[in-house]
């Protein structure tokens, strides 16, 4: 196992094999990338307290600020700053990994076998994921692009935006925030679920779908661009798209809920 302690800016070119990424800081930016060529470890910038990276004979490459509290409490609001660090990781695409930051920003892409974040108070940006996708934030937003897989996402208090996924299954809960969930030609078979609290929930979906629907509002409007769908009440609007393969569901306790049309030959211009 080959250790390296870093208190200043500095760059690591890994000569080990990496086969798994494991990230445990208190406070920073931290950007994960899977890409061709040698990993390696940057740091641009770095507060009080150094971080110590490890890569392990197994492939383990940890990135660290030590033992990490859940809760940080008061005192690390007085020295949070100590903590900072702006880290930039480069590993192999099929390398699954697991972030797991207090504070700050989370920016992963382009890795294809599985990422789990989980976050007090952060921004955590996914980019051209594949595998198992999941992500927990306390207090912050997550922005999903151009996911596949499953991706299961899940915030206390923010914003989560799921944008042209072609993933078979999407479950994202907001307990007090939006959910806008853009599905991009879904996979015969997906699995949509999208619940919030107190937040809005504004789905599109593209006209060819084949989904079952099932939306409803405890207290608060349903809208729907499909008419083919039957509203049931003034809170539920169930029904079927196409061959009905897949399904996207939505529940909110407060806020309104609104399924929208994606027209096919958008795509095609696109294309």
């Amino acid at each position: 196992m080959t250790t390296w302690n870093i208190a200043e800016p500095t760059r690591l070119d890994l000569k080990g094999e990496v086969k798994d990424l494991q990230v445990r800081l208190v406070g920073g930016r931290v950007n994960v990338v899977g890409a061709d060529g040698p990993p390696r470890v940057e740091v641009s910038a770095i507060g009080e307290r150094p971080i110590t990276v490890t890569l392990d004979d197994a492939g383990v490459l940890r990135v660290s600020h030590g033992n990490i509290p859940r809760w940080p409490g008061f005192f690390w609001w007085l020295f949070h700053s100590r903590f900072k660090v702006d880290v930039s990781v480069m590993v192999p695409s099929q390398t699954p990994a697991s972030l797991r930051v207090v504070s700050g920003s989370v920016i992963v892409s382009s890795l294809r076998d599985g990422v789990r974040v989980d976050t007090t108070s952060a921004r955590v940006t996914l980019l051209g994921l594949d595998g198992r996708v999941s992500a927990k934030v306390i207090s912050g937003s997550i922005e999903a692009l151009t996911l596949d897989g499953e991706v299961d996402l899940e915030t206390v208090s923010g914003e989560i935006v799921v944008a042209d996924s072609t993933a078979h299954k999407v479950h994202a809960r907001a307990v007090s925030g939006s959910i806008t969930c853009d599905l991009d030609n879904p996979p015969v078979g997906t699995d949509v679920r999208l619940d919030t609290v107190s937040g809005e929930i504004t789905a599109r979906v593209r006209e060819d779908s084949d989904l079952r629907v099932h939306l409803n509002a405890v207290s608060g409007r349903v809208v729907s661009a499909f008419p083919g769908l039957e509203r049931v009440g003034r809170n539920t609007v169930v029904g079927q798209l196409g061959a009905g393969t897949g399904r996207i569901a939505a529940n909110a306790t407060s806020g309104t809920i609104t399924l929208l049309r994606r027209p096919v030959d958008l795509d095609e211009e696109s294309s």
